[in-house]
Order: structure tokens, then sequence, then C-alpha cells
């Protein structure tokens, strides 16, 4: 008897390129967790090993540049990719693999999330890296992720606070990416509100034009925001694969890792700063009936 199921389901594709965390909060784990919570087929290549959990990272291990190239072919050769999301790249030599391997495979759709300092400020990648981002990786992204501390990094100068994202989006737009979101989140705490800027090219008349939107929301009173970052390009990722515009997929990752921080307040992992709770979808109940306890 004939099988009556279909032989050919398709589902977005998202391949992180990251480092992997140890604790499970953050880089390689907490992406596959998004892209799996949002309806993805999350896939990775590790471009290093760190030690780390919630009081921060006690060793980084880079994966050998043939290692990472390998895993890149193997993955795009067979499976295939609708949207890549890069995370922790440690050195410049790993970007210019990352960025030529990609390049090699003609992919089109890249979400990179800067990554050079953790939550603990552990130093992920120094400037010569993120010079290497900006000449081999910025003008093949779609879109950009820097919080504050990543932008004044790139641009060699102090972003303070949500008055001077505008200028640092249109500075980091003319760098090559199509798109850049500032996050943020860094903001000293007493500010209750969090104002993410977005800034993107578009074709106007056959003209290119820039256009933007601010995403205000509030700050969810929590210490368990071990991986917020991560996620969020995760979800745009994700969200954009699966055939969101750029503004939807953003305003929904943005909904998505709130809810999970909101979700995770109560969580108890490790003894400092744990991670958002990626499942709240699906597992929101215990956490839930926790908090109102209080």
């Amino acid at each position: 008897m004939k099988s009556s199921l279909p032989t050919s389901v398709q589902i977005p594709r998202v391949l992180s390129i990251a480092g992997s965390d140890s604790g499970g909060g953050a880089g390689l784990q907490a992406d596959l967790k998004v892209i799996t919570a949002l309806g993805g087929y999350g896939m990775s290549v590790i471009t290093a090993i760190t030690a780390q959990n919630t009081l921060g990272v006690t060793r980084i291990q880079d994966v050998d540049l043939d290692v990472v190239e390998a895993q890149i072919d193997a993955v795009l050769m067979d499976i295939g990719v609708d949207i890549v999301k890069i995370g922790m790249l440690a050195s410049p030599e790993i970007v210019r693999t990352v960025a030529k391997a990609l390049h090699r495979h003609g992919v089109k759709r890249i979400v990179l999330d800067p990554v050079l300092r953790a939550t603990s400020g552990a130093s992920l990648g120094g400037d010569d890296t993120a010079q290497a981002m900006i000449a081999q990786l910025f003008p093949m992204a779609t879109l950009i992720t820097p919080n504050m501390e990543e932008a004044s990094l790139l641009l060699g100068r102090d972003i303070s606070g949500a008055d001077d994202f505008k200028m640092a989006a249109q500075q980091l737009l003319e760098m090559g990416p199509q798109a850049v979101l500032i996050k943020g989140g860094h903001l000293d705490a007493t500010h209750t509100q969090i104002t993410d800027f977005l800034m993107w090219k578009t074709l106007e008349d056959g003209l290119e034009v820039t256009q933007s939107k601010e995403f205000k929301h509030y700050r969810v009173n929590t210490l368990n925001t071990h991986g917020t970052g991560c996620s969020l390009a995760s979800a745009i990722a994700t969200y954009l694969a699966d055939g969101h515009d750029l503004s939807h997929a953003v305003a929904k990752a943005i909904a998505y890792v709130e809810a999970g921080l909101e979700a995770g307040r109560f969580l108890s992992i490790g003894e400092g700063p744990g991670p958002l709770w990626h499942m709240h979808d699906f597992y929101p109940t215990a956490l839930l009936d926790e908090k109102d306890k209080y």
C-alpha cells in the first residue's frame, strides 16, 4: 500500500556558525533551541569551544580552520540553507575562512551578530577580529545586530545612549551591510524602557534610500539574561527564513525574547545570571505557577 504521507516537506533551514557554550545558555546551544522553538531546522558550525557557565568564560579553544570550513561544506553541499546566522568568530583567520566558504557557496542571506564580548565581560574577539568582520562579512550581511558596546568597538567611539543610535546605525550601514539593528538592552538598568533601532537600505523608484524604525519595549526585571543577543539574532534569522519581512521579523523576535525573559524570571540555573527560557511557548505552566507565588 502506497503511503499517503507527503514526500517533500520544506521547513526553514537555518545554519548557526558560532561558538559552543558548555553552559547551554548562549552560543550554538541557544541558537539551536531558538530555531527549533520557532519551527526551523537548525544546523551548526562550531568555530570555538568555550568552557563557560553562568559565572563566566574560563577558557576558549578555537576550532582548526580546515575543520570550520569542512563543517560549512558538509552542511551546504547536502542540506542547503535558507539563511545563515553568525555569532562568535574569535579570530581574523576564522572570519576570513567563514567569509570565503559562504561566498564560495553563494549564500545570499546572513544575520551577523558581531559577538566581541561575553555578558560577563570576557573578550571573545579583539580589534583585529572586528576589523576583519567589517572588511569580510559586513558587505555580505543582510543584517548586523550589535549591542551598544559592540557598536562602540566597531566604530571606535563611545555610544552612550539611544540618542546616538541613528548616527551610529548610519555609519555602520555605510560599512556594507543591508541593515543594522542596534540593541539598547545594555543601557543602565535604571532605564525601564529599552529602545532598539533598526535602519535598512531599500530601493524606491530605482534609487537606494534608507529607512529606520524604533522598537520600544519595557525592561523585564530579571537577572536571567544570559544569551539574549544570540537568541534575538537567531529568532530574527528564523523569522526571515520563514518569509517575514525585515521589520516584522525584528518585531516578532523582540517579542519572543521578551517572553522568554519574562518566563525565565524565576528559573534557577547556576549561581550567576541564568538564561532566558527559550521553550516558553511549549512549557510555560510550571514557571508561571512559580511566578504567581510572588
